[in-house]
């Protein structure tokens, strides 16, 4: 699903049940509202009946949109004119102007519960042939007829805490699906979105182990928790999120909140919230940008084509001719801008040489590709254990900590002190930029203090001891 609600330029409309045999056909927002209301409700009604109407039809489809109830099972198109699971829309139908005018003016207002994200499901019967919880059609017409206005017509069928979202933007209509798989090390807002997801499902399904850190990075817990989830729903459990297991997930996450039913548990706006800038390109600044060009110049070191960079934090013209250079090599569009495909790419490539060539000049080893924080263990922790313990020996602010393999927190608090010494963002986690800063000062620490073969001392002994 995306981020947010948007109304979709088109939208593909199946002429038959889910499951039949039919002809898909696109056609634009406002004319598929225009056919579904002039084949559902009567021109001659009250304008207020018309106008709630309208509004609960626009909401049911964009539902189908934002939660990708279809596509999410397989199939290539939006929602289906079976009236017995969705709104009737008749091929090639007459259209009534007042209807028509009203839908120019509504089209991209939408109702939603409360704060909640999510276009609210306005389920809805005719009253007459059939019922049911939501909205009745013929029924919002006494309504109209005693005064009462759209907004008001709606909360007698849905209950109070109805709120309308106006002028929502236009897009085009993409499947949610990026297109890249997600694996273990890597990062993203798309990770971030399946963590959460997952830690949802997980409760109706407590064979998935929680992700305890919902952070937008692929740690190993959630590459557990993808598996658990795949082995669950007759996936391959391989803990990779490609377009299968992206879809299933979406699914399941719709299907435990009750996201197109009338007691949606709704969606929040932490649920959509983003943490990771969406593209890279010059100009930007920052730690996004810092690990960005600490890649690219692990990726320079094993592939010359590729430009050498400075990390300096700062998007700039050689690491933007850097960026280039990589999307050509990878076979990318070269627009020097890192999207999701280019950071997925470019993420790829650097787990491939971890998985050959742990070190890289120097002798230090690279960062592992997961953040250690608070809790994790391991040989990587020992590793950071190690550093810290050599670097205090130079520089005192930064505390000794017992070496073994556990991120705790002495661990934790020599890692701020260290974070705090480097003008790093005191974080307490070790990402790819602590981990490199600490690494090259144990380097340069370790070769200050080696003495090469016939080099002088630094102090003249003799028998004396003069």
């Amino acid at each position: 699903m995306p981020d947010v609600p948007f109304i979709p330029e088109t939208i593909t409309v199946h002429l038959g049940r889910p499951e039949s045999e039919a002809e898909n056909v696109s056609v634009s927002f406002p004319d598929y509202i225009k056919n579904v209301a002039s084949s559902e409700i009567y021109p001659t009604w009250p304008e207020a009946a018309l106008r709630a109407n309208i509004y609960a039809q626009v909401s049911f489809a964009l539902n189908r949109l934002y939660t990708e109830f279809y596509r999410n099972q397989g199939y290539d198109f939006d929602i289906t004119n079976s009236t017995a699971v969705d709104q009737s829309y008749q091929q090639g139908r007459t259209i009534y102007q007042n209807i028509s005018d009203i839908v120019d003016e509504l089209f991209n207002d939408y109702v939603v519960r409360g704060d909640n994200v999510e276009p609210y499901f306005t389920q809805y019967c005719n009253g007459t042939t059939s019922t049911c919880d939501g909205l009745s059609q013929w029924g919002t017409v006494p309504l109209a007829e005693q005064g009462l206005g759209p907004y008001d017509i709606l909360t007698e069928f849905y209950g109070e805490g109805l709120n309308i979202v106006n002028n929502a933007p236009v897009d085009i209509n993409t499947p949610s699906y990026p297109g890249v798989t997600f694996r273990r090390g890597q990062s993203g807002n798309e990770i971030l979105r399946k963590q959460i997801q997952l830690n949802r499902i997980s409760s109706n399904y407590p064979a998935i182990p929680k992700i305890p850190n919902v952070d937008g990075f692929f740690d190993e817990a959630t590459e557990n928790a993808v598996k658990a989830f795949q082995t669950i729903f007759n996936l391959t459990p391989d803990g990779i999120i490609g377009k299968a297991t992206w879809y299933r997930i979406s699914y399941i996450y719709a299907a435990v909140k009750r996201l197109s039913e009338l007691d949606s548990e709704g969606i929040t706006i932490e649920e959509v919230s983003k943490q990771f800038q969406e593209d890279i390109q010059r100009g930007d600044t920052g730690r996004v940008v810092l690990e960005l060009q600490y890649y690219l110049a692990v990726l320079n070191a094993f592939y010359p084509e590729i430009p050498p960079v400075i990390i300096s934090g700062e998007f700039d013209t050689d690491t933007e001719a850097a960026v280039d250079a990589f999307q050509r090599l990878s076979g990318l569009p070269v627009t020097g801008i890192v999207d999701v495909v280019t950071w997925n790419y470019l993420t790829r490539a650097y787990f491939g040489i971890l998985a050959t060539t742990p070190e890289i000049s120097g002798g230090a080893p690279v960062f592992p590709g997961e953040p250690l924080r608070l809790g994790s263990q391991g040989e990587d922790v020992t590793q950071v254990q190690e550093f810290i313990n050599y670097i205090s020996q130079t520089f005192p602010e930064i505390p000794q900590v017992p070496v073994n393999g556990v991120f705790g927190n002495q661990t934790q608090a020599a890692v701020l002190a260290f974070q705090q010494m480097e003008g790093i963002e005191p974080s307490g986690v070790v990402g790819a930029i602590t981990w490199t800063a600490l690494a090259d000062l144990y380097s340069d620490l370790m070769v200050g203090f080696q003495k090469q073969t016939d080099q002088f001392a630094g102090t003249t002994l003799s028998e004396e001891g003069a």
